[in-house]
């Protein structure tokens, strides 16, 4: 048996209880976890409204750092007590969880467990938005919506060390300051008014060849005016909403725009292994060097689990926001 946080269906918090641990078979790892880190998910899987993918651990939590414990017997290339961090589909709010062992990423000395923790699902998604699916080169420019959250300072590292131009939106001078010293070009108090007029200034009117949205059906109209020709709108999140009316096709006609919906957890699991080293064989060194580095807002017990949720519910957090497990 191990210790989890699970949720109370009737208030939505979440309370400690005793679960069967996690078994592993040939090809898997036992992780003793040592952080985890809180995604926006969280907050909906708990109301019920992101369920986990089929097979999934029921309990909560995208991503964890912590020490191998466990080897499955077709295993080669890791050992006892070695150090990882890793994507979940669940299972982060756990003292164990079981992984392929494909999916572990070795923590550079230099990292701490907790700033590990805040590494794999949000620079795994940046990297799978910017990199695989926006193919954003040097010298284009880029949106990042949310900038200052995990995924948009993750995103902002990137595209800085590919040499592309970037805009982000912020709603705080302090969240706007963190991301032009990660390197955006451009900061936009989205508060202040539209903000495509300002992405076109910042663009001599040409706009941007690649948007990453949070947000959804409230930036639409914003982000199409705001893509230059064959631009690509990258939907990662509907904080918004979803639901758009009186949609103008022909603007997306006649600037060739790209619209591509994407969700990294129901990705197959091979996508997701195969995603996984190509990251680590590129950013390993440059976590090492301090050239990218996970950003992280503030560290909780996890015991305070329900506050650090209440933190993020309340869009406090510039950066990642990590869960210290103790066993």
């Amino acid at each position: 048996m191990m210790k989890a946080l699970l949720v109370n269906e009737d208030t939505q918090s979440m309370f400690f209880d005793k679960v069967e641990k996690p078994t592993i078979g040939n090809k898997d790892l036992l992780i003793k976890v040592k952080a985890t880190a809180l995604n926006r998910a969280d907050l909906l899987q708990k109301r019920g409204h992101y369920p986990p993918p089929k097979g999934a651990s029921p309990i909560i939590g995208l991503e964890m750092s912590g020490v191998i414990e466990e080897i499955g017997s077709d295993v080669t290339g890791w050992k006892k007590g070695d150090r990882v961090c890793a994507l979940l589909p669940g299972g982060g709010y756990a003292e164990y969880a079981a992984i392929p062992a494909d999916m572990a990423i070795p923590i550079p000395e230099n990292l701490s467990f907790e700033e590990a923790a805040a590494i794999p699902e949000v620079f795994l998604t940046a990297y799978l938005n910017t990199i695989w699916l926006g193919k954003l080169k040097q010298g284009e420019t880029i949106l990042i919506h949310a900038g200052a959250s995990g995924v948009g300072t993750a995103a902002i590292q990137l595209a800085r060390d590919i040499g592309a131009k970037i805009i982000v939106t912020a709603g705080t001078e302090e969240k706007r300051a963190l991301c032009t010293s990660l390197g955006a070009d451009v900061a936009i108090d989205y508060k202040e008014g539209p903000f495509a007029e300002k992405v076109l200034e910042a663009t001599d009117g040409k706009g941007v060849n690649l948007i990453l949205d949070f947000i959804g059906a409230p930036y639409w109209e914003q982000n199409i005016d705001s893509l230059a020709l064959d631009g690509k709108l990258i939907l990662v999140g509907t904080m918004g909403g979803s639901t758009l009316e009186n949609v103008d096709l022909g603007k997306i006609l006649f600037k060739r725009v790209q619209v591509i919906g994407t969700a990294l957890r129901v990705q197959p699991i091979e996508k997701k292994i195969a995603l996984t080293k190509e990251f680590a064989s590129y950013s390993l060194l440059k976590f090492a060097d301090g050239s990218l580095k996970p950003i992280i807002d503030s560290v909780w017990d996890w015991q305070e689990v329900n506050d650090a949720h209440q933190h993020m519910e309340a869009n406090k957090n510039a950066g990642k926001i990590v869960l210290r497990v103790n066993g």
